[in-house]
């Protein structure tokens, strides 16, 4: 899988843990919020980082705020057309006050990148093909106006509507 940032493709320094597989002592992990719940304890005393992959359902909302001091959250797009991780990651920045790096995770689709970076996701894995291409192209599309507020800075309202913004950058 391709890590890509807003600056370009990046090395992806951090190593996804299946199921109960063994951590290691040194580097970086990724583990499932099922695994940080059941052994947080263990991952918290760790010298090495420790991050957690969501996917979206009943429970995932209701542990979303003891994620905020994790120095990276991987929220899970299973399908394009489920949006609830971008209501998590909404909540994650706006409401815990997340300041680490929020990543989105599979079926990420070039024409969602730019409402994905304004819900304030910073890094995307990426598996599908033609966004791969438009990305290594610099085809991301760059909507000039928005409804609603962003949970980045940066943004002006525009004209007399409150809700209208000017996208920033």
């Amino acid at each position: 899988m391709a890590l890509w940032r807003p600056g370009g493709f990046a090395e992806d320094s951090w190593t996804r843990l299946a199921g109960d597989a063994p951590a290691s002592s040194d580097g970086a992990i990724i583990v499932s919020l099922e695994r940080w719940l059941a052994e947080r304890e263990a991952f918290s005393a760790r010298k090495a980082p420790v991050g957690v992959a969501v996917e979206a359902g009943a429970d995932a909302q209701a542990h979303l705020v003891d994620l905020a001091d994790r120095p990276l959250v991987a929220l899970e797009f299973a399908k394009f057309a489920d949006g609830r991780a971008f209501s998590y990651a909404r909540l994650l920045r706006d409401r815990y006050r997340f300041k680490g790096e929020l990543r989105a995770v599979g079926d990420v689709l070039i024409d969602e990148i730019p409402l994905m970076l304004r819900c304030g996701f910073t890094a995307f894995e990426v598996n599908n093909a033609p966004t791969i291409r438009a990305l290594e192209a610099g085809s991301l599309p760059r909507p000039a106006i928005h409804y609603q507020p962003a949970s980045i800075p940066g943004e002006v309202h525009a004209g007399e509507r409150p809700w209208l913004r000017v996208s920033a950058g």
